[in-house]
């Protein structure tokens, strides 16, 4: 199965100068949750903006670049979407974290999107191209906790896609 992990500002914010444009740790260990032990795909510029190598994770990373390396055993790189769609195993879980072109490249064979739904308008300069909504159906809304270190009003939103009748 893939589905997608992210957050979005009210206007489907994604990131400004390949950060995120808000703190929300609330978010963050609901993304660590989610993707611990589960292999996650993600774009060259996505995978250079992490704080180094994720734990307990696999990353592929997709880029065009045939001379990009990186040495550790946690990365893989691929260089096109039949090379990554090669490799994939049926029956196990992928989550892409981004960044736009790979989730605009990958939404048709998306399963399930893990959405943080922020009630702010940040600066940004990539938005998430949002999916359609007669392809999507949503299976659980949660109000996120505020608190001294969640300040921005959120949701924990998980959307599935809808089976052909």
């Amino acid at each position: 199965m893939i589905s997608f992990v992210l957050a979005v500002g009210k206007n489907n914010e994604m990131g400004v100068d390949n950060k995120l444009p808000w703190h929300l740790p609330s978010d963050l260990k609901y993304f660590r949750k989610l993707t611990e032990g589960k292999p996650m795909i993600m774009g060259r510029e996505t995978f250079e903006s992490l704080p180094g190598i994720l734990p307990g994770r696999l990353h592929i990373v997709l880029t065009r670049d045939p001379d990009y390396s990186v040495e550790s055993p946690q990365v893989t790189i691929v260089n096109s979407l039949d090379e990554l769609l090669a490799m994939l195993s049926p029956g196990q879980d992928y989550n892409v974290i981004g960044g736009k072109m790979i989730f605009d490249l990958l939404l048709s064979y998306a399963d399930r999107i893990y959405l943080t739904k922020i009630d702010s308008t940040f600066n940004a300069d990539t938005y998430f191209s949002e999916p359609d909504p007669k392809d999507w159906e949503i299976v659980e809304e949660k109000e996120g906790t505020l608190d001294e270190e969640n300040t921005l009003v959120h949701k924990f939103i998980i959307m599935d896609r809808k089976k052909e009748r």
